[in-house]
C-alpha cells in the first residue's frame, strides 16, 4: 500500500489507517482471534497506522491492540488519545500523565508515536464544556511533559468543534496532527460547499493543515456507516450513531448517501463504500484516512478501495454535481 509523508513529523503513513474504535466495533467487541488476524493482515498488507483511544471500550481496544501487537511496533505507527473532563481542569497535567501511563500499560508499550486530545474543541461534548483557550494552554503544556518523559513522540487533536477555533489550532504550530471529519456528505474540509449545506463548515481545514505541516487524518469517512447505503448496523458496532451530514437522524444520512447510487450504476465505483473511500483519498492534502471495521472483510474491502486509487476527474465532477443538488432536511 502507498505511504505518504505525515505533515512535518517525518513519519510515513499508509493511505489507510486501521481504526480501532467502537463505531466499527471489532477491537472493542470482537473475538480475540479475529482481532489478532485483522491486525496481522493489516501489517502484512502495508497498513502501518493503528489508531485507538483510552475511551474505546473503556480501555478494551487498547488492551486488544496491545495483545495483537505483542510489543512489536517495528515499522508501524501507533496512536492513542486522552479526553479531558471538566472535573480534570484542576490537574490537566496529572490527568494526561495518568491517562498515557494507563494506555501504555494496556498497549504493552513504553511509548506511542502519537497522542491526541479527544475533546470537541470549544463546544460541549461527553466530557463537558471546556473553553478552547483553557484546553489549548493546559493540554499543550501537559503534552510537552509527556514528550520530555519519552512517552509520546508527536501530538494532535480531534478537529471537531468550532470551525474558526479548529483552524486556529491547526495553524498554531502546537500540534503535529489533526483528525478531520471529511466525507461525501460533509466535504467542506477540503472544498467549498453549497450555501444550503449543513451548518457545520470545516472549509479549507485540509489546506490549512498542509500549509502548516500538520498531518491530517480523515475520519468518519463512511459517515459512521451511512455511506454503506444501509441503516442496518453490525452487532459489534455502535447501535446508535450521531448523524454526520443531516441535522436530524442517521436515517437521513443514509437517504442522502443513496443519492450517489447512480454513480455506481455508471461504473464510477463498484459500491458506495468504495466510492466514499476513493473520493476522500482523491484529495492530495490528506495523507491517510481512518476506517473503523467490524470484521476482516470490511478491512480488506477498504484496503482494496484505497489500492484502486483516486477517482477520475470525471468521477469527481459527477460527485460534485450530486453534492450541489443536496437537499438535507433541517
Amino acid at each position: 500500500m502507498q505511504k505518504k509523508s505525515f505533515g512535518k513529523s517525518g513519519l510515513e503513513v499508509s493511505r489507510l489507517t486501521m481504526g480501532c474504535g467502537a463505531v466499527g466495533g471489532l477491537m472493542t467487541k470482537g473475538q480475540p482471534r479475529d482481532q489478532d488476524y485483522a491486525v496481522h493482515w493489516a501489517r502484512d498488507n502495508g497498513i502501518n497506522f493503528f489508531d485507538t483511544a483510552a475511551s474505546y471500550g473503556d480501555g478494551v481496544s487498547e488492551t486488544n491492540l496491545g495483545r495483537a501487537l505483542q510489543g512489536n511496533t517495528d515499522g508501524i505507527v501507533v496512536s492513542t488519545k486522552v479526553g479531558i473532563k471538566e472535573s480534570d481542569l484542576g490537574d490537566v497535567s496529572g490527568t494526561v500523565e495518568r491517562s498515557i501511563n494507563s494506555s501504555l500499560k494496556r498497549l504493552q508499550l513504553d511509548h506511542v508515536d502519537l497522542l491526541q486530545l479527544h475533546n470537541t474543541v470549544g463546544e460541549t461534548d461527553r466530557h463537558g464544556a471546556i473553553s478552547a483557550d483553557q484546553l489549548f494552554a493546559e493540554v499543550t503544556d501537559a503534552f510537552d511533559k509527556v514528550r520530555a518523559a519519552g512517552k509520546a513522540r508527536f501530538f494532535g487533536f480531534t478537529a471537531k468543534g468550532e470551525p474558526d477555533v479548529l483552524t486556529q489550532w491547526v495553524a498554531s504550530g502546537a500540534f503535529d496532527s489533526a483528525q478531520i471529519f471529511y466525507n461525501l456528505l460533509v466535504p467542506s474540509a477540503g472544498e467549498t460547499s453549497p450555501a444550503d449545506y449543513p451548518a457545520v463548515n470545516y472549509q479549507c481545514l485540509l489546506d490549512t493543515a498542509v500549509h502548516n505541516g500538520v498531518g491530517a487524518i480523515g475520519v468518519r469517512v463512511l459517515a459512521g456507516g451511512a455511506l454503506s447505503g444501509s441503516e442496518t448496523r453490525n452487532p459489534l458496532g455502535m447501535p446508535v450513531v450521531t448523524p454526520i451530514g443531516a441535522n436530524t437522524s442517521y436515517a437521513e444520512d443514509v437517504r442522502v448517501a443513496l443519492q450517489f447510487m447512480p454513480l455506481i450504476e455508471e461504473g464510477v465505483a463498484s459500491s458506495l463504500t468504495e466510492l466514499a473511500i476513493r473520493y476522500v483519498i482523491s484529495n492530495p492534502a490528506l495523507p491517510t484516512t481512518e476506517i473503523g471495521i467490524a470484521n476482516i472483510d470490511e478491512l480488506q474491502s477498504a484496503a482494496q478501495a484505497v489500492n484502486k486509487g483516486p477517482l477520475s476527474q470525471e468521477g469527481l465532477e459527477r460527485v460534485r454535481q450530486i453534492q450541489a443538488g443536496f437537499c438535507v432536511s433541517d
